[in-house]
């Protein structure tokens, strides 16, 4: 999932510049700076990580990623059994309540996930079409059948959007007001969102682990402006922040007061380049676009030598990665060469910009200067953080860096949204190639692990060779906290553990 923005304003900035006193004053209420306000609480309309890590502890899934990021363990649902055929899950969901007090039954779980699949709205919609159905047999008994066995299922219900919503509560309330305080089924509750500026998070007493969380609140504070929230956090004013620039990482480890938290992820940086504009449409051209990036380059002088080149859309360490996938060398003379051939020599780009994030600034301006070298002009646009993500869909850009971790352990979600279909136009890029659509069908329904490996490899290859957008670099999550804030953690997939973090 990527890092996505919407909503911020002026209001963000000022927050960021002097935290008002606020509830986050009280005793065991942990404040978090991150750049972005969220967009939705309604888990089927986002794929953006600002808005799944604030609430995936809002809401509780079936099944959960555990804290090591490599192995799935009960959620809302305490067992599960699958059929010889595997073709029929059943579920045993746990007796618990929302946190209006309303008992949360099978009814909901089934709910939940025929809304995902069916919702004109679901942004998630392709990776539940195999469910054919889902019925609440007893108050706490989910039978799902799906239409063929499908080897990342179970994966797919620890997906953050798949998180088990009120039926009764969204039926009543209607999808709007239901986004904006939803009724909570995890650790905490939205007692406040105040647009633009924070998200204020409440104990949920009626969590079926309230015990173990220890916190009585959180608050997501939008800072957007890098520098500002390192210094809110070294002047006490935050307790945590994340997105910690690589520039900053040595200063603020010297610092006695603060923990700099090196997690890690399944995060891949790359440039999305938008297919639908002009020479780019043409597969050369792409690849002289990758020849003409020094990836080496940006790894020491962008991430200080936090980060490793990356040479494939699956992370390094993730399920299928394959190692010894095509990384093309930095050759700006070749890239010169291949542009004349394809009639694109005097080839101009829109570069878009998030204005404030020092990372992509900085990366910009270096890429810039690189593709200068194969004669391509990239023309710097800095926008606000909130205009950003909405350009990338109107396809108002030409290339962008953005970035994406992982949300599940199988390698489906994230091939089928950036390579395998067309609801969000394969992931803003406008990428097009059946092959390659009709492989990742396939590679869902193998079951045969060493076939279904192959595949992958298949189509991180192909994935390279069309150049559907330029590997950057993979980079672990690096998150500051005060040194009274224990167990601040965020597990490979991006999930904050924030139940079990405490504030001494």
């Amino acid at each position: 999932m990527t890092n996505r923005w919407k909503s911020i304003g002026l209001a963000a900035l000022l927050a960021g510049l002097t935290l008002s006193a606020s509830y986050a004053e009280a005793a065991g209420v942990l404040t978090i700076g991150r750049r972005e306000d969220s967009t939705t609480f309604d888990p089927i309309k986002t794929a953006q990580n600002i808005d799944n890590w604030v609430f995936s502890n809002v809401y509780d899934v079936l099944i959960r990623v555990d804290k090591t990021g490599t192995k799935l363990e009960p959620g809302l649902a305490e067992s599960w059994t699958a059929s010889d055929d595997g073709l029929t899950y059943t579920l045993k969901i746990r007796d618990t309540k929302f946190s209006d007090g309303s008992p949360l039954t099978a009814e909901d779980a089934a709910y939940s996930l025929l809304r995902i699949r069916d919702d004109p709205a679901s942004l998630w919609s392709d990776s539940y079409k195999v469910i054919d159905t889902a019925v609440a047999t007893d108050a706490h008994t989910l039978t799902i059948k799906l239409k063929n066995p499908s080897a990342p299922f179970l994966s797919t219900l620890a997906l953050p959007n798949a998180s088990v919503i009120s039926k009764k509560g969204m039926e009543s309330l209607g999808p709007d007001a239901y986004a904006e305080k939803p009724i909570a089924s995890g650790a905490f509750v939205i007692d406040e969102w105040r647009r633009g500026d924070r998200v204020i998070l409440k104990k949920n007493p009626n969590f079926w682990e309230a015990d173990r969380v220890k916190l009585d609140g959180v608050e997501w504070i939008s800072v957007p402006d890098d520098n500002t929230r390192m210094l809110n956090v070294q002047a006490g004013e935050l307790d945590a922040a994340i997105f910690v620039p690589f520039s900053r990482v040595e200063e603020l480890k010297k610092d006695p007061n603060l923990h700099v938290d090196i997690d890690a992820s399944t995060r891949e940086d790359h440039l999305l380049i938008n297919h639908a504009h002009g020479a780019l449409g043409q597969k050369e051209v792409r690849q002289a676009l990758d020849l003409a990036i020094d990836k080496k380059a940006i790894v020491d002088t962008i991430t200080f030598g936090q980060g490793t080149i990356a040479n494939s859309y699956i992370p390094k360490g993730a399920l299928y990665y394959y190692a010894d996938n095509l990384q093309r060398p930095y050759d700006p003379a070749k890239a010169k060469e291949m542009l004349a051939a394809a009639g694109a020599s005097d080839l101009t780009l829109n570069y878009l910009v998030r204005a404030g994030d020092e990372v992509d600034e900085q990366t910009a301006v270096l890429v810039q200067q690189q593709l200068q070298k194969a004669g391509i002009t990239a023309n710097l646009q800095k926008v606000d953080p909130s205009q950003q993500w909405d350009m990338l869909v109107a396809g108002d850009y030409d290339v962008s860096v953005n970035y994406w971790t992982n949300d599940i352990l199988d390698p489906d979600q994230k091939t089928t949204f950036v390579l395998g279909h067309d609801s969000n136009n394969n992931y803003l890029t406008n990428y097009k190639n059946e092959a390659v659509k009709d492989l990742v069908a396939k590679a869902r329904l193998e079951l045969d692990p060493k076939k279904r490996e192959a595949m992958y490899v298949d189509l991180q290859k192909m994935a390279k060779d069309d150049v559907n957008w330029i590997d950057l670099y993979y980079s672990p999550y690096i998150n500051v906290s005060r040194k009274n804030i224990e167990n601040f953690y965020q597990n490979p997939l991006g999930r904050f553990f924030l139940e079990d973090t405490v504030k001494n």
